[in-house]
């Protein structure tokens, strides 16, 4: 495999957002059509009630701190109506090094709920956040509007929730006196835009 190539970015250099703490994020790019283009591929499982997902990888621009969403990789997994496991991780991860790609968030379903960060969802973005403070979680909920939400964990509140809570089951509630997570998009540090990006599913290989 060849690395993946960057797509125009449409970000200013001196672009960038704060966290709940005052701190800098880098802004991300992605591509606006990622949301329906996923639910197509998911339509099979959805239609079973199974969920979908999928990592989101991209890059950093040259010569300016700014994320771009290249990739969307769809890995071997198992599902049920409400959760899904990647399986093969390391086929995952060689074809990221093979294309040069940085893991930026994740993507999946909720093939038969509504668009929101389950308590699962939220353990299971908090990996990915603490790995790279941008990183982003998209939830497509194909049989209600809205159709999908980009979102993140709050930091601080969020991420120190999550971080301390000792519940072992997958469902649980939360201290509902915290903000646990947010919008990444609009007024957040997601962007946006048009452009055409690849799409590599590993159920298939």
């Amino acid at each position: 495999m060849s690395p993946t190539a960057l797509p125009q970015c449409v970000i200013s250099p001196d672009e960038y957002a704060l966290t709940e703490a005052g701190e800098r994020m880098r802004p991300m790019q992605i591509p606006e059509d990622i949301f329906e283009e996923f639910i197509r591929i998911a339509e099979p499982n959805t239609q079973q009630n199974l969920e979908t997902c999928g990592v989101l990888c991209g890059k950093v621009v040259p010569g300016q701190e700014t994320l771009v969403v290249t990739t969307l990789i769809i890995p071997k997994q198992k599902a049920t109506s409400d959760t899904c496991t990647t399986e093969n991780e390391e086929e995952l991860v060689v074809t990221q090094m093979q294309l040069e790609l940085l893991t930026l968030g994740w993507i999946h379903t909720h093939p038969s709920q509504t668009c929101f960060m389950s308590s699962l969802d939220l353990h299971t973005h908090f990996s990915y956040q603490q790995f790279m403070p941008e990183a982003i979680a998209i939830v497509c909920s194909p049989k209600y509007d809205p159709r999908y939400g980009v979102f993140r964990l709050t930091d601080p509140s969020g991420m120190d929730v999550i971080k301390s809570c000792k519940q072992e089951a997958a469902f649980h509630p939360h201290d509902g006196s915290d903000i646990i997570y947010t919008n990444a998009d609009p007024d957040g540090h997601v962007v946006k835009a048009r452009y055409s990006f690849e799409i590599i599913d590993l159920r298939n290989a």
